[in-house]
């Protein structure tokens, strides 16, 4: 299952700074071959799917897709597949949800859930879903701030401040979330505008058993046979919302060979990145963050050792961080692949040669430079630690709150991304989430982050001991956890609209260490705004000598905003063996009986109570060539008539490297296909009414 795009309010931020990667799009134009791309809506490849498969995309077309495509904010994607704002997604990207509203009474992870009628539809806690109204050009506006001889501070803070200004601007006059997104690093700029819906309702959920059969040992492989979906509901004035654009549904699905679409939201890719750049990856970033994982894999496993409950407890989070190593494991093994280098590096070399050859694009080569000061900066900053909210929900919302307290007595345009006017609303929707808190979890977690620390600095660094407080981790984060009062939504609330208060209160333990931990967070924040500015200074010279010497007619790196992909349905040689492009739910029982029905090869219940009644030879998961990457998790897949056609939900091994390149040889993009979710609804789950709703 691919990466879900974190997206938390400020989380992205604290998870780059730690591990040194830019926060902002630092990449470019790409010239696309076969099937690549990840392009933008307002910029589709109609010449080249006219000429490639005889269709040309209508403006019509574009936005009736634009319009059903859905953006979740714990990190994926999804669409409107019925005129009452049912929305379809991946139980997976449903599972942040499905974790937060479940109890040791009503695992909805596992055991999966059903309305049976609107009234039974459960509300999510703290989920925004985002649909992409309208997309401006503000390229000129957040350009023209920016001087030739301002520092790259200054550029950045100057850059910073235009785009919380053409974002507060817009937001006041169209009551929109409106957020500026940075494109072809940074030589193009784009307001993106959004209806919100934040009363979002659970509908259906299948059991893990389902939608995850195979686990971990079939994640990224194929064949698959995955009930991977989730259906939502949006409403507004607490009535089911009105959807003028939703996706038909194709009771057929799509043929072999067929063209198809996928309108999702890419997380990012690195396509652009340097030599330099990806060796970095390689060599340093990747090797840490897998470290991380592992170690924070087994510290969640040895929490759910202690019971049925604690193992449901950590069970979302330990399917994060498993899913995570194995995409970065991927990614790994693709960057240490000494032919992909030679090919890069090739490359790269006669793109510089050809520019220093002309006078005029001589001075481009200066971007490569830059980039190789970037990465020796990057390397002293990269793996330390500037803040415990990874690791605490509690850490997270003190840390919130006591930034948010003198960020707020800033003017808008001045503070940190996440603390602007626009983006108030989502960060309150987080700050101030129902979601549960458990204590054990929490010191679980906040002593394995303490402990880091001082391995990381050391027992005798002033810092530690300050953290510390004379304690070790454990009992440290005990104390912590045991000392905060902001469990309690109420005291969140005073405390997020009331400056004195926070600096007042010197009693709460999580705010104490939040305060002991800001210096450094704003210091090594500020370190890192300055490098990114002059990362993208270094790849807009880059994109532009590309754009010389190659022409324009590429697409941008992904920013976990909406794009569409193209590609046909397709199997694939592997090893040797053909690879079929389809599975069926028959081969689901089939793929059980050959695992003996053990461990993560045991269909649920529901499917064999219902064996006999199910059509066996209904397709179920199927494979295209389609361009994706972490984020597109939910992904519509839909046909030349804009009809749903299937589910994006993973990738197979092999397009683990479409971070850094794309290639439709043997990579494919794994769906769940439209009749097999159908089947499963009407057939296994007894759900005939919202089978029958999908499309209508």
């Amino acid at each position: 299952m691919f990466l879900l795009q974190t997206c938390r309010a400020g989380q992205i931020w604290i998870n780059l700074i730690l591990l040194g990667v830019s926060a902002w799009s630092t990449t470019g134009i790409h010239p696309a071959s076969a099937d690549e791309g990840m392009w933008l809506f307002n910029d589709l490849p109609a010449a080249k799917l006219q000429e490639r498969y005889g269709f040309t995309p209508t403006e019509a077309w574009a936005e009736h897709i634009r319009l059903s495509s859905v953006r979740f904010n714990s990190g994926g994607s999804a669409s409107f597949v019925s005129r009452h704002g049912l929305v379809i997604t991946n139980h997976h990207v449903a599972s942040d949800t499905l974790q937060k509203l479940s109890t040791a009474e009503d695992n909805y992870v596992r055991d999966g859930f059903l309305a049976r009628s609107r009234d039974e539809e459960i509300a999510a806690p703290d989920l925004e879903l985002n649909q992409l109204v309208s997309i401006e050009d503000v390229t000129d506006r957040v350009n023209s701030v920016v001087t030739g001889d301002m520092s790259a501070s200054d550029a950045f803070k100057a850059r910073r401040a235009a785009m919380a200004t053409i974002e507060k601007a817009s937001l006041d006059a169209t009551k929109l979330r409106s957020d500026v997104v940075t494109l072809y690093g940074g030589a193009a700029y784009h307001l993106y505008r959004y209806r919100k819906f934040t009363d979002v309702r659970l509908v259906f959920a299948p059991e893990t058993q389902a939608a995850f059969f195979g686990g971990d040992p079939d994640n990224f492989e194929f064949p698959r046979y995955c009930y991977d979906i989730a259906l939502f509901r949006v409403y507004e004035d607490g009535k089911p919302a009105e959807i003028e654009n939703f996706l038909r549904y194709s009771a057929s699905g799509p043929k072999e060979g067929e063209l198809v679409f996928v309108s999702g939201n890419p997380g990012r890719t690195q396509r652009l990145f340097t030599l330099d750049a990806l060796k970095f990856l390689r060599d340093k970033y990747f090797p840490l963050r897998l470290q991380r994982l592992y170690r924070t894999e087994i510290l969640l496993q040895q929490y759910g050792y202690n019971g049925e409950e604690q193992s449901r407890r950590a069970r979302d989070e330990l399917f994060g961080i498993q899913n995570s190593r194995k995409a970065y494991t991927g990614m790994l093994q693709g960057l240490q692949d000494p032919t992909f280098f030679a090919n890069k590096a090739e490359q790269e070399r006669k793109l510089r040669d050809t520019l220093r050859q002309d006078t005029k694009l001589r001075p481009f080569v200066e971007g490569w430079e830059s980039i190789e000061d970037v990465i020796a900066k990057r390397e002293k900053e990269y793996d330390k630690v500037a803040s415990f909210s990874r690791s605490s929900r509690l850490y997270d919302i003190a840390e919130t709150i006591l930034l948010m307290s003198s960020e707020d007595q800033k003017p808008s345009e001045e503070r940190l991304r996440e603390f602007r006017d626009s983006a108030r609303e989502s960060l309150e929707l987080d700050l101030f989430s129902p979601a549960p808190i458990y204590d054990d979890l929490e010191q679980v977690r906040l002593a394995d982050a303490l402990a880091l620390l001082v391995e990381q600095r050391g027992g005798d660094d002033p810092l530690v001991a300050q953290v510390l407080d004379g304690k070790s981790p454990q009992e440290r984060a005990a104390e912590l956890v045991a000392g905060t009062k902001l469990k309690d939504i109420d005291t969140r609330r005073q405390l997020a609209k009331d400056a004195q208060a926070v600096a007042a209160d010197q009693t709460d333990k999580m705010l104490q260490l939040a305060r002991i931990m800001e210096t450094e967070y704003r210091q090594l924040r500020d370190a890192s705004d300055e490098i990114d500015e002059q990362e993208r200074q270094a790849y807009a010279k880059i994109t532009e000598a590309k754009v010389a010497v190659e022409g324009t007619s590429g697409y941008p790196d992904a920013t976990f905003t909406l794009r569409l992909a193209f590609g046909t349905v397709n199997g694939y040689l592997e090893n040797g063996q053909p690879i079929p492009a389809w599975t069926t739910i028959g081969g689901a029982y089939e793929h059980e009986s050959a695992h003996n029905a053990q461990g993560d090869w045991k269909l649920p219940r529901s499917w064999h109570d219902h064996i006999n009644d199910v059509n066996k030879t209904t397709p179920l998961n199927f494979v295209c060539t389609a361009d994706i990457i972490g984020g597109n998790s939910g992904s519509p897949v839909v046909n030349r008539e804009g009809e749903f056609v299937g589910i994006i939900f993973d990738g197979n091994i092999q397009s683990l490297t479409a971070d850094f390149m794309y290639t439709d040889t043997v990579a494919r993009a794994i769906s769940v296909h439209s009749s097999g979710i159908r089947e499963g609804l009407r057939t296994i789950y007894q759900a005939p009414e919202l089978a029958d709703e999908l499309g209508r």
